[in-house]
């Protein structure tokens, strides 16, 4: 499961301690699967376990949750999973505090497999996750609800390794100026600059290097901006940021279509074009990385948080008293 480090210009625990969160999310994801796992298996859920009233209830009874996230068969979903701490093998200065902001999953109805097991956590995690990306112990971002929905956010969180940092749509503040970049993913080993062009299932995308492409959705059809100018502001502004701050990692950059097809004549330098033909290899192969995480990682990682726009509110003494006592 990705680490959400950064989304829009909301506060992130992250920004408090670029070192100690990432693998203090691994292990508390693990301990709390192994916690659960093991109440399950034995039967002994209490009423403790129910959560009657939480906001993941809600979306449960709105429509079928695995409809929604999860189109793919059990079996799929299970092998997509990676439960492990393989990655964490690089040694890393961490402190060893008590966890902040305490997970714990809740029973929103008894699943009948351990697969369904497995969906119910992973979408609690999946929650608990923008609580991370939006909040720190002081301040707190209200959070847009379509992030709730975002499939591609779920995909990017839900089924990369534990070891890639996910920033997106992150605002970066240059010289006083507030800049919106797409998603950037910071590997181990490389850094992925990603724009995305989603619209109608079968909508064709005609490239070109003009200013603008022709979008084409049956027999409609319509201009929209060229997509390699962000993305080339994007290789752009983080290669200045890599190069003050001695960051040595290649940066890649992807057009992306998950549902689309696009058609780009001629070649365009270091940039791949993904549609919905070759999305699942391009996938399968994005989280097939089996390094760990790395210092020169960490370092990528913290020079875009350093420069990131920030809007928060300061929490009330009632809401930090009720989270300091699960510290």
């Amino acid at each position: 499961m990705a680490q959400l480090v950064k989304l829009q210009d909301y506060v992130s625990r992250y920004q408090v301690d670029l070192k100690r969160y990432p693998t203090q999310f691994v292990r508390l994801k693990k301990q709390q699967w192994d916690r659960t796992k093991e109440e399950w298996e034995r039967g002994s859920f209490t009423s403790e376990w129910i959560e009657k009233e939480d906001e993941v209830v809600v979306e449960y009874k709105k429509k079928s949750l695995f409809s929604i996230l999860f189109p793919k068969s059990k079996k799929e979903i299970v092998e997509d999973l990676d439960w492990g701490n393989k990655e964490l093998t690089e040694e890393i200065p961490v402190s060893e505090e008590s966890t902040t902001l305490l997970f714990e999953p809740k029973l929103v109805y008894k699943p009948q497999t351990k697969e369904e097991l497995k969906r119910m956590y992973l979408d609690q995690l999946f929650h608990f996750q923008l609580k991370w990306a939006s909040s720190t112990l002081r301040e707190k971002s209200y959070v847009d609800p379509k992030y709730m929905r975002d499939t591609l956010l779920r995909d990017f969180t839900l089924k990369l390794p534990d070891n890639y940092f996910v920033f997106y749509y992150p605002i970066l503040k240059l010289k006083k100026a507030p800049i919106e970049l797409d998603i950037i993913l910071v590997l181990p080993t490389e850094v992925v600059c990603i724009v995305v062009l989603e619209g109608k299932n079968s909508d064709a995308f005609i490239g070109s290097g003009e200013r603008f492409w022709l979008k084409k959705s049956g027999k409609d059809e319509k201009k929209i901006l060229n997509p390699t100018i962000n993305l080339n502001r994007m290789e752009s502004i983080l290669g200045q940021i890599f190069q003050q701050q001695d960051v040595e990692l290649p940066i890649k950059k992807v057009i992306l279509s998950r549902n689309g097809y696009i058609d780009y004549p001629g070649n365009s330098f270091n940039t791949e074009f993904v549609d919905t033909r070759k999305f699942p290899e391009w996938f399968l192969s994005l989280k097939s990385s089996h390094s760990p995480m790395k210092h020169m990682q960490f370092k990528a990682a913290q020079a875009i948080l350093d420069l990131v726009q920030t809007t928060s509110y300061s929490r009330s003494s009632w809401d930090i008293g009720n989270e300091e006592t699960n510290e």
